[in-house]
């Protein structure tokens, strides 16, 4: 039995999200049925997270195990012949059956970009939130500072997060402003449901002072969300990438 390890690429704007859902088409769902049509089966493919509907990757890692001796080419250029414009397979490579698509990554990265100008962009609606206030980057850059470490990101959590513990670890919080775009990148240990969507929207709120930047400290100090910032919404949240350990497989 092999155990290939797949990046994904994808634009989530049609999706219900990563997992496979009732209630519309998945990225899970239509990577396993345009392997199936590679591998003559159904596989289950499993992801290194979840994203929310309408969320997007650069670089999603997920696994699965097949019997099947085709090369690692035919996992790339021969299931992006089978998959959507929106959705394509970067590399596969081949990994040990213990590897842990989930438990294993020491560390994921998401970015979140802002559209900061007084008109909309019909170019970037579908990836990034139109903000039509000027932001204040010194303010926002002060506040992200106080999310370095471990903390109750309790008030940083979504309805229904069924995590066990709302600690977790954020070892960098980069913002940059390219032209009228402001880019959000987060680094950490792992995330609660919601909780880059809400860092978001909590310092942009610091960026058109409705909150000082010490407020990210109040709500470490009183972890709940009703006295958090807004959630940003899905379009502007993209996974960058997931790391592991380096380790030496087989890649195409």
């Amino acid at each position: 039995m092999r155990t290939i390890k797949l990046i994904i690429q994808y634009d989530g704007t049609a999706y219900c999200g990563w997992q496979e859902q009732p209630n519309g088409p998945s990225i899970q769902e239509t990577v396993e049925l345009a392997l199936a049509k590679i591998l003559g089966q159904r596989v289950r493919v499993q992801s290194s997270g979840r994203t929310d509907a309408g969320v997007h990757a650069l670089a999603m890692p997920a696994v699965f195990k097949t019997e099947s001796g085709i090369p690692l080419k035919a996992f790339v250029d021969g299931v992006n012949s089978h998959l959507p414009d929106d959705i394509a397979i970067q590399s596969a490579e081949e990994v040990p059956e213990c590897f842990r698509i989930i438990g294993g990554a020491v560390a994921k990265t998401y970015r979140y970009t802002v559209y900061n100008h007084h008109v909309r962009s019909p170019l970037c609606r579908r990836t990034s939130w139109h903000v039509r206030q000027t932001l204040d980057l010194a303010k926002m850059r002060e506040a992200a500072r106080h999310f370095i470490g471990e903390h109750d990101f309790s008030a940083f959590k979504g309805r229904n997060c069924s995590a066990v513990t709302s600690i977790r670890r954020i070892d960098e919080v980069n913002i940059q402003r390219n032209g009228h775009l402001i880019t959000i990148d987060v680094t950490g240990g792992g995330f609660l449901k919601n909780m880059v969507r809400i860092m978001a929207g909590t310092l942009v709120d610091i960026g058109r002072h409705r909150f000082e930047p010490e407020h990210i400290v109040l709500l470490f100090e009183q972890p709940e969300r009703r006295l958090g910032g807004v959630t940003a919404p899905a379009q502007g949240l993209y996974l960058l990438n997931v790391q592991y350990p380096a380790e030496n497989h087989s890649e195409y």
